[in-house]
């Protein structure tokens, strides 16, 4: 259940203005956040969390069958 709402968690954050567009890391570092702010960077990340999604739907499939 846990790796679910992570999972949900990183496909949401990319795409939240307060969690990614104002994050405190990417204030203090302007080259960080002009790297963060483009599109291909947020869609890995939310990628990374659809992944994260498929792996535990796998292992909640897989616990099901035991």
């Amino acid at each position: 259940m846990v790796r679910i709402y992570i999972g949900l968690a990183i496909c949401y954050a990319p795409w939240s203005r307060t969690l990614w567009d104002r994050n405190p890391l990417f204030l203090a570092f302007p080259t960080l956040s002009i790297l963060a702010a483009n599109g291909a960077v947020r869609g890995i990340v939310s990628g990374l969390g659809l992944l994260n999604l498929w792996i535990a739907f796998q292992d909640a499939i897989r616990k099901q069958e035991e």
